[in-house]
């Protein structure tokens, strides 16, 4: 048992960030509070047929999907459930990279489980077949990664969204749309509509959750931080300001985040 993950090669690395096998024991604790991350996820549960998330909130409500679903991206935290997260695998894309190769409107998506027999059909569901008899994770990795790869398309992502990415994943603190619409050449309406279409969100939520988890990355595994210092250098107003960003992508304050922390960025426990 352990936990796989490797990049893919070309062209499929331009779409997909990191391909991923976790195949552990169950985690002590039920319940666990996943960060919002910059792009879509495939996610394919070997151990049970469905995928399960719960609301943020007292009742805490199961919403169920299928075993096999494409996340779309997220604005904020997600509860799941530990007890199928045993045997799963799947795929981080790169922003605008699950729009490349599906070709769904990523703001269609925005906080949704979609089925992923729902985009490829029956293709979909011999895939999670085949991964099911395939007792190896670097086969099963391999398996995963030509499967993405014969359904690379083209074009891929506009040029001046690329642009746009590009510049915001250098300075996300120092955003200002005016001066990047100038930079791609495009109004700002046409930018923020094919930004919406291929990435999920606008540029201006793009770039706050980059710069939230700027800090989240920081403060991640240290016992104490300096939250006033990890404001100022993160671009932010000051610490109250920072404080209202973790509530609005995770849910809860920077001082839950580092009680609840463990070894994992983007994985927080809950009881």
């Amino acid at each position: 048992m352990a936990f796989h993950q490797r990049r893919p090669a070309p062209p499929l690395d331009a779409l997909v960030e990191t391909l991923w096998d976790w195949d552990m024991p169950p985690a002590p604790q039920q319940y666990e509070r996943v960060l919002p991350q910059p792009g879509a996820q495939l996610i394919i549960n070997l151990y049970e047929d469905q995928t399960r998330t719960y609301t943020d909130d007292a009742e805490r409500r199961c919403l169920r999907a299928s075993g096999s679903v494409l996340g779309g991206p997220q604005r904020c935290s997600q509860i799941i459930d530990t007890a199928e997260q045993i045997r799963v695998m799947g795929a981080v894309f790169r922003p605008g990279g699950a729009g490349a190769l599906t070709g769904e409107d990523m703001g269609a998506l925005d906080g949704r489980d979609v089925d992923l027999a729902g985009l490829f059909g029956h293709h979909a569901t011999e895939l999670r077949q085949r991964l099911l008899e395939t007792p190896r994770p670097g086969h099963r990795l391999a398996l995963l990664e030509r499967w993405l790869q014969a359904r690379v398309r083209l074009p891929r992502l506009e040029p001046c969204v690329a642009h746009a990415l590009a510049w915001l994943e250098r300075s996300p603190q120092a955003v200002r749309i005016g001066w990047l619409v100038r930079e791609t050449g495009v109004s700002e309406r046409r930018l923020g509509r094919l930004f919406r279409r291929q990435v999920g969100y606008g540029p201006k939520p793009y770039a706050r959750l980059l710069r939230f988890r700027a800090v989240v990355a920081q403060a991640h595994g240290r016992p104490q931080v300096d939250w006033a210092g990890l404001a100022a250098d993160g671009g932010y107003c000051d610490q109250a300001h920072l404080a209202h960003e973790f509530r609005r992508f995770a849910g809860i304050t920077p001082g839950t985040f580092m009680t609840q922390q463990g070894p994992h960025l983007n994985h927080l426990a809950l009881d």
